[in-house]
């Protein structure tokens, strides 16, 4: 059977179609759900396979990006999270999904559940909204999500707060050792992006794109590979290799069939 995919919908997401697509083109069946409907059936999150939180602007963005949806996973679904997350099951936050996972405390998931989560998602460096196609390095063999995966990704990013930053900088080497940097910005000739705009979009620490919780089953970034899932969707797909997005939601799904 397919795997099944919760997709979370908060209002202000406009992701939801694009990852719901990414899912079934990766083999799995999909089932969006507004965040009222689940409060209301108590759905058990656990008929799921897999749980992913789309991008876009939940709830304007009003507060902070992806703040109110943090309470909403704080509030109202913090056990279903909790369960879900324990069992070992893949979790996928893309963008304003991901800076919810963050300010929920789901991500980087080093101090628990129930403390801060000793890193945020602020502002642009550069003070403005970026919407522009970056290149990544996978790089953890401890996330499910990025796992095997030897090509570089090419995706779009839109975002106004991407920028990935820690309390204490120095808790870059606990998470590099860890194995928790699942992805990282690069230069389009496969060199480090080395926190150079417009490689580096937004100034994150390290050039990181993407983390995993210690487990290696949640994974959160800011771009969006759910949005370079065909070829015709790559506007330079003439002149360069294609690396679609897809190979992250083929990893998810075959780990949750093989699960």
């Amino acid at each position: 059977m397919k795997p099944r995919v919760l997709i979370l919908f908060a209002p202000g997401i406009n992701r939801d179609g694009d990852l719901s697509v990414a899912f079934q083109e990766a083999g799995a069946g999909t089932h969006i759900q507004p965040l009222l409907v689940l409060r209301e059936s108590r759905q058990d999150w656990l008929d799921y396979q897999i749980l992913a939180l789309p991008g876009g602007f939940s709830y304007a963005d009003a507060l902070g990006a992806g703040k109110l949806w943090a309470l909403d996973l704080q509030v109202y679904f913090k056990e279903e999270m909790q369960r879900f997350v324990s069992a070992g099951k893949p979790v996928i936050g893309i963008c304003n999904g991901f800076q919810a996972l963050v300010k929920s405390g789901v991500l980087p998931g080093i101090n628990g559940a129930d403390k801060p989560p000793g890193a945020t998602l602020t502002f642009n460096q550069g003070g403005h909204f970026e919407c522009r196609w970056v290149h990544l390095q996978p790089e953890s063999q401890v996330c499910l999500w990025t796992r095997g995966i030897e090509s570089t990704i090419d995706c779009p990013i839109a975002h106004g707060e991407g920028n990935f930053q820690l309390q204490d900088p120095a808790e870059i080497n606990n998470l590099e050792q860890a194995g928790q940097i699942a992805l990282r910005y690069l230069k389009p000739d496969g060199t480090s992006a080395a926190r150079q705009y417009p490689y580096n979009p937004n100034g994150s620490i390290g050039d990181i794109a993407g983390i995993c919780n210690p487990g290696g089953n949640v994974l959160g970034l800011m771009p969006h590979p759910e949005d370079h899932i065909f070829e015709y969707q790559n506007p330079k797909r003439e002149t360069r290799r294609y690396h679609s997005g897809l190979v992250l939601f083929q990893n998810g799904v075959r780990y949750a069939q093989e699960s």
